[in-house]
């Protein structure tokens, strides 16, 4: 058994030549969430892995053997729930309002412009419907939002923001505040194809 304590993120500093010569290993999410775990890589070699714990694993991760092997991770297809707005009667804001919601349930997402992505919960299906959003079935990658702060999230952003500070409030000044519309009402055709009902 291969006994894999090393992981670098997404590969980075290696050679493309190298990466491309390595095994592979496909885990879905619920396993790449963890810091120890057995796996069988694409050559049938039996690998146990044990890293620092709260560790989180993501596709395009390469693993590192005690003995220098290299293991590229990929994100197994499972069983997901993609979230869209309706294209006829719905609006992106929609999505905005369900990522909110879900956030406060600290639900795992998976953001993209135009879809969420969240495993499978026929409570939160309904929610969402519900919101008139349209929810699919389907199977795919799953690779949730990583925590902003967190050690597992993987941030390579590239580069430095000047930090930034809010103006102080000076005694008898107003002070500005940014006000957002609220969306226009969903309003139903007969096309609109959701299946729920307005009470």
């Amino acid at each position: 058994m291969l006994t894999i304590q090393k992981i670098i993120p997404h590969g980075h500093g290696l050679a493309a030549v190298l990466l491309k010569r390595a095994a592979t290993v496909e885990l879905d999410w619920d396993v790449r969430q963890k810091s120890r775990f057995d796996a069988t890589d694409s050559t049938g070699r039996h690998v146990g892995v044990f890293l620092s714990r709260g560790t989180v694993v993501r596709g395009g991760d390469v693993l590192v053997a005690e003995d220098g092997t290299l293991i590229v991770v990929k994100a197994a297809p499972q069983p997901v729930l993609e979230v869209r707005p309706c294209a006829e009667h719905g609006s992106p804001f929609d999505l905005v309002r369900a990522a909110y919601h879900l956030g406060n349930r600290h639900v795992p997402l998976a953001l993209a412009p135009d879809r969420l992505t969240l495993e499978p919960d026929h409570v939160l299906a309904d929610m969402l419907r519900q919101m008139h959003l349209i929810v699919t079935e389907t199977q795919a990658p799953f690779e949730p939002e990583g925590g902003a702060y967190s050690a597992g999230s993987h941030n390579h952003h590239g580069h430095d923001h000047p930090p930034t500070t809010a103006p102080t409030p000076t005694r008898g000044k107003a002070i500005g505040v940014a006000v957002v519309a609220a969306p226009a009402p969903h309003v139903h055709g007969p096309g609109c194809g959701h299946g729920h009902h307005h009470h």
